[in-house]
């Protein structure tokens, strides 16, 4: 990322990801990826996560593996997938069709004190994806870019893929999702027509 690289403010990014979503799984990652996944509209097919820190693009393989005829998208920051680099590898060894990630790069651990990230010093997870063999790799720095990779979201095909979403840092208020873990387990397995036990 340079100075010059234009950054989108995350919530309309994120809106903007979302919007006729269809019959799309979203897994979120913990922090500002759930708080954003929740702005843009509560739904059963969200899964937030609110801790499992580097967890979130394993959840969506194993969501995509479970459901190979949804379309599913993880969607998560930077410092978390910084974190759990080495899922890219997993994931793209086992080459899920319908799995897709949004990484949100503003360069730093906002959960922790905006602390510059990896990302900020030169790390590139989007190389990074592509080397490990990503059928798709996108860096997305306007809504154009945003739009046309949520048209590719719905396909069952040609993934996995992943979008590095360049964000601005500025403070965004917290829009908090339900935080209780049964109640989000137990209706995201009702969503998917699995029986609550």
């Amino acid at each position: 990322m340079t100075e010059t690289t234009p950054l989108l403010d995350r919530r309309a990014a994120v809106k903007a990801l979302l919007a006729d979503r269809a019959d799309l799984l979203v897994v979120s990652g913990l922090g500002s990826s759930s708080y954003d996944v929740f702005d843009a509209g509560d739904h059963d097919g969200n899964f937030y996560l609110w801790g499992a820190m580097g967890g979130t693009a394993m959840m969506g393989l194993g969501l995509a593996q479970a459901q190979p005829k949804r379309p599913v998208l993880a969607i998560t920051g930077d410092g978390e997938q910084l974190m759990g680099v080495g899922s890219l590898l997993t994931i793209a060894a086992r080459k899920p069709d319908n799995l897709s990630i949004a990484v949100l790069d503003n360069g730093h651990f906002g959960e922790t004190g905006m602390q510059r990230s990896h990302s900020s010093l030169g790390a590139r997870l989007e190389v990074i994806a592509s080397g490990a063999g990503f059928q798709s790799v996108v860096e997305i720095t306007d809504m154009a870019g945003i739009a046309a990779f949520r048209s590719s979201l719905k396909r069952l095909s040609d993934g996995p893929k992943l979008a590095l979403i360049r964000i601005a840092t500025h403070h965004v208020q917290r829009a908090l999702p339900p935080r209780d873990g049964v109640f989000l387990k137990n209706r995201f397995r009702q969503h998917l027509g699995i029986a609550v036990t």
